[in-house]
């Protein structure tokens, strides 16, 4: 029973890691990547579709994207769901593909993409440590009902602890490496 909640806790604090992974490939750095357009939704004969599942994106010279529409009557529609999304891109197509370049990032813009990689960290520190609060409840609860005993319930915790400890680093050594490669020029 306690090995459940264990189990529970890591896998829910996993998937606030995978949260933060995206969250971090939104924030756009100098560099061209693929993954900034992975928000991007394109109307597909009326149904919001990703783009990554309607064309192929690739970098060209690590300063530009280009997005080559699997058919070519969708080419202005993805260009539009480009500009829309809220990244601040200016894509132009050439009949073929759509070229996406990525503007030079300014000192005040990566000041404030830092700003926004080091709030959404604490975002997820603090779904990490939520998940470790509902996890102790949990053991408590367990041991108010006495199916487990007070040494039980205390090297839980200290799992928990250990499981949360870990979780909180790799949070923290992804935002330096995202902060790093913001502030790099």
């Amino acid at each position: 029973m306690i090995d459940d909640i264990i189990a529970d806790a890591d896998e829910r604090m996993q998937k606030s890691l995978v949260s933060l992974d995206d969250a971090f490939k939104k924030i756009r750095t100098g560099r061209a990547h693929p993954a900034i357009l992975d928000s991007v939704m394109v109307s597909y004969y009326g149904t919001d579709t990703p783009l990554n599942q309607l064309a192929n994106v690739t970098v060209e010279e690590g300063r530009s994207l280009i997005v080559s529409p699997w058919e070519k009557p969708m080419i202005g529609e993805v260009e539009k769901a480009i500009m829309k999304s809220d990244l601040g891109l200016n894509p132009s197509n050439n009949g073929d593909t759509i070229r996406v370049p990525m503007p030079a990032l300014t000192e005040e813009t990566r000041k404030e993409y830092t700003k926004q990689a080091k709030a959404e960290a604490e975002n997820a520190r603090i779904a990490i440590r939520n998940i470790r609060r509902d996890a102790n409840s949990d053991i408590k609860d367990l041991e108010k009902e006495k199916e487990i005993s007070e040494d039980e319930q205390r090297r839980a915790e200290e799992q928990i602890q250990k499981i949360t400890d870990k979780h909180i680093a790799t949070v923290e050594s992804s935002f330096q490496t995202k902060e790093a490669d913001l502030l790099s020029f």
